[in-house]
């Protein structure tokens, strides 16, 4: 498959402002196309799901569709797909259900490579429980975090582990397969944080081994809902509070109030967007089979441009690297000598070009890299960014490199 930048990007308002967007890990920009469908479905006609008539047919198609194609983009069942507001919200909904089959002394295990919001609800569920919590260090030197390491906190009581399958901070993919194999050798159940991790690579829920994966559209060019992939089987085995007359059926069960139609109908957009990259070529084959090709050349184009980014921050004076896996992401964290990340960001705002700082709800990870609640300066590539904007960015940091900025 060719990938076509240039063709990609004209499908983009946003990108018209000439701003250069290196902030896709907090959110993506988003193809008109993914405007227009949420517009079309809440303009309607929309009603309560139904089949009696159009506007109920038109709520139950956006439902069905959703999980259609979160399950191509998931490789996984859709009758297993929960839509929720947020991977967070979902996180904290299944930590309740989970943790209230456990007993005092039992064990969660987290790890500090995680963005807080696949640490905290187990922390705070396992306190609730009287369960023991095991931590899973990273190597910060290597920002890698083996299958072993994780091996050697599991045990006869353990119950749950949650890591994550790309770290937002640093980009890390940790090895989730081989981990997914000892967690259920133990006898434990695997909660998978994808919300990094979907927007850069091909999901397979079953080659990965997870229990549970989340993710989260608005960073794959989506709207913000996040999706929580499951086999319906396990679903089943889960029954966590709701509403007396809300529907009792998998995976309806999960999901508390109305469900936001003209979200689930822009994500569905988003995820037909991907199978094509944008270029307006369908290709041959299922969307599952599209959506797959087009991961791997996004990956490719994507993994260029990381190359190009890493040798310009080599060269530049003062700038330390920390993502630096041998499986990642293409997400850079980057600090500079005697200077405040924070300043870099401003200096490139000024500039016209996006690139945060901070630690970005990775606290846990931050620490453990030595840098605190500041963090670093965030670089992170998303499928519209180019060459040239690659350039752009490597120039401005240099000018920042070389000019004496007071911090504020």
């Amino acid at each position: 498959m060719t990938y076509d930048v240039e063709a990609l990007r004209s499908h983009f308002p946003s990108l018209a402002t000439g701003l250069a967007h290196f902030d896709g890990p907090g959110g993506t920009q988003t193809p008109l196309q993914v405007g227009q469908a949420i517009a079309r479905a809440l303009t309607g006609p929309l009603s309560n799901r139904g089949r009696a008539s159009l506007p109920e047919r038109n709520a139950d198609d956006a439902v069905t569709g959703f999980r259609q194609a979160m399950a191509d983009l998931l490789g996984a069942d859709p009758g297993g797909i929960v839509c929720g507001r947020s991977a967070t919200q979902l996180t904290y909904d299944f930590s309740r259900a989970l943790s209230a089959g456990w007993a005092v002394g039992d064990e969660v295990v987290v790890t500090r490579l995680d963005h807080d919001s696949n640490i905290r609800p187990w922390v705070q569920a396992a306190e609730r429980a009287g369960a023991v919590v095991r931590w899973v260090d990273f190597d910060p030197e290597t920002g890698e975090l083996p299958a072993a390491a994780v091996a050697s906190v599991l045990s006869e009581r353990t119950r749950l582990v949650a890591v994550t399958a790309a770290s937002n901070l640093i980009g890390t993919r940790p090895p989730i397969a081989e981990i997914a194999a000892l967690v259920h050798a133990a006898g434990a159940l695997l909660y998978v944080d994808g919300v990094h991790y979907a927007a850069h690579a091909s999901v397979d829920l079953g080659a990965l081994g997870a229990d549970f994966f989340v993710c989260s559209p608005y960073k794959f060019l989506g709207p913000h809902c996040g999706v929580l992939a499951a086999a319906p089987e396990l679903l089943e085995t889960i029954h966590p509070d709701k509403l007396l007359p809300s529907s009792n059926q998998v995976p309806e069960r999960f999901e508390l109030g109305t469900l936001p139609y003209e979200l689930m109908a822009g994500a569905t957009a988003a995820v037909d967007f991907l199978a094509g990259l944008g270029t307006g070529a369908t290709g041959a084959g299922s969307r599952r089979e599209r959506l797959v090709a087009s991961s791997i050349a996004l990956a490719e184009y994507e993994d260029g441009l990381r190359a190009e980014l890493e040798q310009g921050l080599a060269a530049l004076p003062g700038a330390t690297v920390h993502s630096r896996a041998a499986e990642r992401t293409p997400t850079l964290l980057v600090t500079f000598a005697d200077r405040v990340a924070a300043d870099a960001s401003r200096f490139l705002a000024d500039r016209g070009i996006l690139a945060p700082a901070g630690s970005f709800y990775a606290l846990e990870a931050s620490r453990h890299l030595g840098l605190g609640e500041a963090g670093g300066l965030r670089i992170g590539l998303a499928p519209y960014n180019t060459e040239g904007e690659v350039s752009r960015l490597l120039a401005a940091l240099e000018d920042f490199a070389l000019t004496s900025l007071p911090s504020r």
